[in-house]
C-alpha cells in the first residue's frame, strides 16, 4: 500500500501515523462497521470519483440497516472526500469510507458505543495483477458458501461479513488461484470474493439477480446499462455452477478489479481462453466511462472540486 499523507477522521484531516483507534473499538471486536470502495481517476477535468453519490447512498443504507446513525451527511462526506484527495494531492486513488462503532460498553449490544466515520485515499493499482484485465484471471468455485439472509444482510457492505470472503479467497490463492466463487445456500452462483459475476452464453449476458445473496455492485450497475446501451440483452437468474463452465465469456466486476475476464474456472478453460469479444467490448466503454472519456456517462464522475495547495501556491 501507497501511504498518502493525510486521512480524514472524525471531522478533521490527521497524519497517516496518527490515525488510530482505541483497542477495545467494538468494530474491532464484533465487526460493527460498514464501508465502501471507491476510485477517483485521472480525467481531463481533474481527479473524478466514479459514481461518489451511489457509493454514498449506499453506505448510509448498509449504516441503517446495522443500526448505526451516521453523525454526517452525505454531502458532508462527499465534501470530506474532495478535501482529503486534494490535501493529498491524488491524481488517481482508491478510497475507503467506514463507518464503525468505536470504543464504549463492551458486550453484544452495540447501540450505546459511538459512531466513528473515516475516509482514507491512497495510489493503488490492478487489484488482481496489472495483466488480469487483459488476459484474465484463473478462479475455482470455493467450498465455502456465501452468507445467507436469513443470517446476515447480503446487501449491506459490513466489514464483520467479509470474514466469509476472506476464507474463501485463501482457500483459493492457497489451491493457485487468483480468486474464489461462493455459492449461495442453495447451490446458486452468487459472487466473488468481492466481486459480482456476469455470464456470457449465446450474446446473451446473464447475471445473478439479488436473490442469489449478491451485494447489489454498483459498478455492476454501471456495466448492465453500458450492456444495454451496446444492445445487449441481460438477463438476471439463477445460474448453475456448471453454467460457469460451459459459458462463452466469464467476467466480473467490482471497484478494486474493475472489469476482469475470468479464463479459467475449477481447471476448465472458458471459451476460448482468452478475453471474449463482447467482454472486451463492454471493458472498453467500462473503462472509458471511469476516465471520463465517454460523455453518454459523464454524469457518474464526481470532478474533485477542492484546489490542491500545489495549484492554489
Amino acid at each position: 500500500m501507497d501511504q498518502a499523507d493525510l486521512i480524514w477522521m472524525n471531522g478533521e484531516l490527521v497524519a497517516w501515523e496518527d490515525a488510530k483507534v482505541h483497542v477495545l473499538t467494538h468494530c474491532l471486536h464484533y465487526g460493527t462497521g460498514v464501508f465502501e470502495g471507491e476510485r477517483a481517476y485521472s480525467t481531463d477535468r481533474g481527479p473524478a470519483i466514479f459514481r461518489h453519490r451511489e457509493h454514498l447512498a449506499r453506505l448510509f443504507k448498509s449504516a441503517e440497516l446495522y443500526y448505526m446513525p451516521i453523525p454526517y451527511t452525505a454531502e458532508e462526506l462527499r465534501g470530506a472526500t474532495h478535501e482529503l484527495i486534494a490535501r493529498n494531492e491524488l491524481p488517481s486513488c482508491y478510497i475507503r469510507p467506514l463507518v464503525f462503532r468505536g470504543a464504549g460498553p463492551m458486550g453484544l449490544n452495540p447501540l450505546d458505543a459511538p459512531v466513528e466515520v473515516v475516509i482514507a485515499a491512497w495510489s493503488w493499482g490492478a487489484y488482481l495483477g496489472d495483466d488480469a484485465l487483459e488476459q484474465g484471471v484463473r478462479a475455482k468455485v470455493s467450498s465455502w458458501r456465501r452468507i445467507s439472509s436469513d443470517s446476515l444482510i447480503p446487501h449491506a457492505k459490513a466489514s464483520g461479513q467479509y470474514l466469509n470472503s476472506v476464507l474463501a479467497k485463501i482457500e483459493s490463492v492457497r489451491a493457485g488461484y487468483e480468486e474464489a466463487i461462493l455459492l449461495d445456500a442453495q447451490g446458486f452462483v452468487s459472487e466473488g470474493t468481492g466481486e459480482n459475476l456476469f455470464v456470457v452464453m449465446d450474446g446473451v449476458i446473464y447475471t445473478p439477480p439479488q436473490t442469489a445473496g449478491i451485494l447489489d455492485g454498483i459498478n455492476r450497475d454501471a456495466v448492465m446499462r453500458i450492456a444495454r446501451d451496446e444492445g445487449f440483452e441481460i438477463v438476471e437468474r439463477n445460474l448453475a455452477r456448471a453454467e460457469l463452465t460451459l459459458a462463452d465469456e466469464l467476467f466480473m466486476t467490482g471497484t478494486a478489479a474493475e472489469l476482469t475476464p475470468i479464463r479459467e474456472i475449477d481447471d476448465h478453460v472458458v471459451g476460448d481462453g482468452v478475453r471474449g469479444p463482447i467482454t472486451t467490448r463492454l471493458q472498453k466503454v467500462f473503462l472509458d466511462a471511469l476516465h471520463g472519456r465517454d460523455p453518454r456517462y459523464s454524469e457518474w464522475n464526481d470532478v474533485v472540486s477542492v484546489e490542491s495547495p500545489k495549484a492554489t501556491a
